[in-house]
């Protein structure tokens, strides 16, 4: 059993953790499905945005140690395979279109390592993150030491990272981390509201702008201002972009078709 379960409401894929009883540790079928419920995500035109939430008190404890053995000591743990996309974007194509996140609890190892490959992230104030695996002989391997350093600063990646030490959704907010803190309960509807905002906005507009920000991450300045020029062209010349215009001057709301 996966044990992630895989809605669609409109133009927003669902996506629940679902293996309460186990704190929502991840087992590497669970790692696939998520790959899979990725790659859905980019590569059906109706949806626009996902949303990954957890049933249950806490997000995750992190991964069931005892299954991931072999793929750890192969030197690529989270290898992908046909139709995914790694969630922790490390291999392969990373997704394309904005994921938001909400989590709850616990959200340890794993947790944070995907809740930094997303775009926006919702924390109910009784989240815990922690990076723990230097307690346990071993260090992040899922992005955490390439993303965390960027998000939160420095020291405070390291004030965690080297000791395994937890750290609060207040902490996590305070830092950039997470963009929202709401009360335990709440997290999944407020990350809704982001995605709807998502994906009533132009398919298009917000594919290239996920686009942008990531290339201009790694880029020089100027080879990302040529990026952005070059991928706006077939954008401006989209049906969307001219009901962009049309919503304008009629004054209303547009209604974008992701063409």
């Amino acid at each position: 059993m996966e044990h992630v379960e895989v809605t669609q409401d409109g133009h927003i894929l669902l996506v629940k953790l679902n293996r309460p009883e186990k704190l929502n540790a991840m087992t590497p079928g669970m790692y696939h499905a998520l790959g899979r419920a990725l790659h859905r995500l980019d590569h059906d035109a109706a949806l626009r945005v996902g949303v990954v939430h957890a049933e249950g008190k806490h997000f995750t404890a992190g991964l069931q140690l005892d299954l991931w053995t072999e793929q750890f000591g192969s030197g690529m743990p989270f290898a992908i395979g046909e139709s995914e996309i790694d969630p922790f974007g490390l291999t392969g194509e990373p997704h394309r279109k904005p994921v938001v996140v909400a989590v709850q609890g616990y959200c340890f190892t794993w947790g944070v390592e995907f809740l930094l490959n997303t775009e926006i992230r919702v924390a109910a104030h009784d989240a815990w993150f922690q990076m723990l695996e230097v307690q346990r002989g071993i260090y992040p391997c899922g992005g955490a030491t390439l993303r965390l350093p960027r998000e939160v600063g420095w020291g405070n990646a390291h004030q965690v990272l080297l000791t395994g030490n937890r750290w609060s959704a207040e902490d996590a907010f305070r830092w950039g981390m997470v963009q929202a803190l709401v009360e335990p309960g709440e997290q999944l509807a407020k990350a809704m509201e982001y995605a709807q905002a998502i994906a009533a906005a132009a398919p298009l507009g917000v594919q290239g702008v996920l686009k942008a920000t990531r290339f201009g991450l790694e880029a020089e300045h100027a080879d990302a201002v040529r990026q952005i020029f070059r991928d706006l062209v077939p954008v401006m010349r989209s049906e969307d972009a001219a009901e962009g215009v049309r919503s304008f001057l009629e004054r209303r709301k547009a209604d974008f078709k992701g063409r």
